[in-house]
């Protein structure tokens, strides 16, 4: 039902339709690390991209970001980083995959053939390497709006984020992400679209981006 309803809203304000997959753990909602092979992986991908196509009055999505535990691990395991590759191009060689910019994950999947974009987070805190500080950590989601809205626009304008241990690192994005169960999402997404396009950033679907 939720997902029929998703693309229903999406369909009808515009917004460009991409899965979200993870690791089958609802009771942690993605977010816990699980130790699967390869195979399971690429087929578990397989199996929620394909459920979501399915509610597609064209059978096509734009892109794929796969959610939580199997997002953060891929951006260290070459072996899930493939399989979640190889499943996205067995299903629609077209559909973009979202991943964290500047980590290897997006250099194995142009090797494989994918269209990539770039990813940073509006709402979580990064370290020094450019991951994601683990959401077991104090100060790993960014609750401010004030915040969140002042380092995404120097993120996306200067190219530049503070890790949460001082350091200043360098970010390349095509695509910003901003969580929907952090309190005030709604809130935060609507003051950093407003002041994304008082700088001027043009907001547009990956696709277009990306050509």
């Amino acid at each position: 039902m939720w997902m029929r309803h998703t693309v229903d809203l999406a369909l009808r304000h515009g917004v460009a339709i991409g899965a979200h997959p993870s690791f089958p753990d609802l009771n942690g909602f993605g977010r816990r690390n699980m130790v699967v092979s390869a195979d399971e992986a690429k087929n578990d991908v397989t199996y929620q991209v394909g459920a979501l196509q399915a509610f597609t009055a064209d059978k096509k999505l734009q892109h794929v970001k796969p959610h939580g535990a199997m997002y953060n691990m891929a951006v260290n395991d070459e072996s899930l980083a493939q399989a979640i590759c190889e499943s996205i191009l067995e299903i629609d060689p077209d559909m973009i995959l979202v991943a964290l910019a500047g980590s290897r994950w997006l250099d194995i999947a142009e090797d494989m053939g994918l269209k990539v974009a770039r990813e940073i987070f509006a709402d979580r805190a990064l370290n020094a390497d450019g991951t994601l500080v683990s959401r077991s950590q104090p100060g790993s989601v960014i609750h401010d709006t004030a915040e969140v809205v002042e380092r995404s626009l120097r993120m996306v304008t200067e190219g530049k984020a503070t890790a949460i241990t001082g350091e200043q690192i360098d970010v390349q994005a095509d695509s910003l992400c901003l969580h929907g169960d952090t309190p005030g999402a709604v809130e935060m997404a609507a003051s950093l679209k407003r002041e994304l396009e008082a700088a001027d950033v043009e907001i547009l679907p990956l696709a277009r981006i990306l050509g």
